[in-house]
């Protein structure tokens, strides 16, 4: 008789071991399950937060605007040009591109081509190396060429401000086909 209960204890140990088991498994289970309910729940709110964001409504201004199209860019020759340095013995070379609104305000822009190249010629040859060699008046070159590009299209005029009570006009934003200027060399020598 005394084997069968030593049979006896030797299952017993078993039986807990596999109901710790189970225990065991069941905890790492339900964890798994509540980490992966957490995440997909977080992901999903993130998500709508994101749709959220794009599904807005855009601004009344931004509503009647066409669909944005991929700018069109207008390379022009390159210009060595003397600069007003004293001595008149410095010169730059200077490539620029235009960016213009789309294909058709790239049309328009060909027409003018002549003018607003001599125009540019003239702004290039009204500045010293110094000027060019700073980052400054680089930035000035650029919205000065886009001042003498929008002329031929009615632009470049400063408008006088209405000191009448009487009458008071908001401005109105005109879009000129040439938005950017891009240079594609510069060397002042």
């Amino acid at each position: 008789m005394s084997a069968k209960p030593e049979a006896a204890d030797a299952v017993k140990p078993p039986a807990k071991s596999k109901k710790m088991l189970i225990i065991i498994l069941a905890a790492v289970l339900l964890l798994v399950l509540g980490g992966g309910g957490a995440f997909f729940f977080i992901s999903k709110k993130h998500a709508a937060a994101e749709d959220g964001e794009e599904a807005a409504p855009p601004p009344k201004a931004a509503a009647h605007a066409a669909p944005k199209t991929p700018p069109v860019y207008l390379p022009m020759d390159s210009m060595v040009v003397n600069l007003a340095d004293p001595g008149g013995e410095r010169v730059a070379q200077i490539g620029i591109t235009l960016e213009v609104i789309d294909a058709k305000a790239s049309d328009s822009v060909k027409a003018y081509l002549p003018t607003i190249r001599s125009s540019v010629l003239m702004l290039i040859s009204q500045r010293t190396a110094d000027e060019l060699l700073k980052a400054e008046g680089k930035e000035k070159l650029v919205e000065d060429i886009l001042k003498a590009a929008s002329v031929p299209f009615g632009g470049g005029e400063e408008e006088e401000e209405s000191t009448s009570k009487k009458k008071k006009k908001k401005a109105v934003q005109v879009e000129y086909p040439v938005t950017g200027v891009l240079f594609s060399s510069f060397i002042v020598q």
